[in-house]
């Protein structure tokens, strides 16, 4: 769950947005936000490290990227959230429609 700990800071998140949008490089990112560069540089670490962004040489600067692959991991928990809930939502409405079911042939019983 290494991506969840990366996007759990506010900066890198931000950082993802903006990647989301176009590549930069970064000195762009840092250009950006309110920290030092060598703070974004290390946010940009995390990142990498979590796969959620690779980088590119481009002269003498290196651009990032979103690695979209790298959200896997979001969409499949979110997946498996989702599935659960759906579950047991399903459970509810089932339960709910005995509930009906149950009033109705009480109130059939006492007419």
């Amino acid at each position: 769950m290494q991506v969840f700990s990366a996007l759990a800071d506010p900066t890198r998140a931000k950082i993802i947005e903006v990647l989301a949008r176009r590549d930069l490089s970064a000195g762009e990112i840092a250009a950006r936000f309110p920290v030092s560069r060598p703070a974004v540089s290390r946010h940009l670490r995390v990142l990498r490290k979590a796969r959620l962004v690779r980088s590119r040489g481009d002269a003498q600067r290196r651009v990032y990227s979103l690695n979209p692959a790298g959200l896997d991991e979001v969409e499949k928990w979110v997946a498996q959230c989702r599935e659960m809930w759906n579950r047991r939502l399903d459970a509810l409405d089932e339960y709910l429609k005995q509930m009906v079911a149950e009033e109705a042939k009480h109130g059939e019983k006492s007419k």
